[in-house]
């Protein structure tokens, strides 16, 4: 992993270490976002007594640690590994895995354009780690279009070249979820009472589409780019559904299997 942070961590942070040396009482790793090196003391490897430091860890183990303390005269950094909860490692890891993808991305596009792997990523990196802590952070922002690329310093071969790339590997697929309604009702207004339930459907959302079917019978389509997203749009249209039911009227929305 190219990625690399400036400075010291801050206390509480969690960190990636691969370990180095194993002592009877202490653990020395390696920080390797900050290329600095830590300890782990016996008693923040792991709750309990230990009898064999080496049943919790290995040199060359890359572990995810909690930074305690700092002191900056003796450039000593303590860390703990009991203290990182699993919501934290997974956080952690999934961190890494958006990193070691948008450095993948990077690599592939210096092949494209026959460049040195290392000078294409330090000239994006040198352009966006003042206003970004990561790379994928700010390829996330360019799949929401919320970045100007141009504003950051990249020339336009290379904004175009970066975009396509970002929005092919990064771009989640879409979700699509599929109903059919039927709206009957022997109101006078019959027909303004299911032209106004129609528009509050559509109303919930921009990703539903609705397609008349005959019959009293319409088809919906949620498009969305977020799963739950989707099924709390779908939620909604079950109580407008729902609401337009009376004595005068029927309603149903049944939900369209999907493999």
């Amino acid at each position: 992993m190219l990625y690399k942070r400036t400075g010291i961590p801050e206390v509480d942070e969690i960190v990636l270490c691969k370990v180095t040396t194993i002592f009877p009482n202490s653990v020395f790793v390696e920080m390797l976002e900050y290329h600095r090196q830590g300890m782990v003391h016996i008693s923040e490897i792991a709750p309990g007594r230990i009898r064999n430091l080496r049943d919790y860890v290995s040199e060359g183990r890359e572990i995810i640690c909690k930074v305690l303390r700092i002191d900056k005269e003796k450039g000593h950094i303590d860390l703990s590994l009991r203290r990182v909860n699993s919501h934290q490692r997974q956080e952690k890891l999934d961190e890494i895995k958006q990193e070691l993808k948008s450095e993948s991305l990077v690599k592939n596009l210096a092949k494209k354009l026959n460049k040195p792997y290392e000078e294409l990523y330090n000239e994006i990196t040198t352009k966006t780690f003042s206003e970004y802590s990561h790379l994928y952070l700010l390829f996330q922002d360019i799949i929401s279009e919320s970045v100007k690329l141009d504003k950051l310093g990249f020339d336009q071969n290379l904004i175009q070249e970066l975009t396509t790339a970002v929005i092919d590997k990064f771009k989640p697929p879409k979700i699509f979820l599929y109903g059919d309604i039927k709206l009957e009702t022997y109101h006078s207004d019959g027909l303004e009472k299911i032209k106004n339930t129609l528009i509050k459907i559509e109303a919930v959302s921009p990703t539903i589409r609705l397609t008349y079917l005959g019959g009293g019978r319409y088809k919906i389509t949620i498009e969305d780019l977020d799963y739950k997203l989707a099924e709390k749009t779908f939620s909604k249209v079950e109580e407008i559904i729902t609401a337009f039911i009376d004595k005068s009227s029927t309603a149903s929305l049944i939900r369209e299997k999907q493999d």
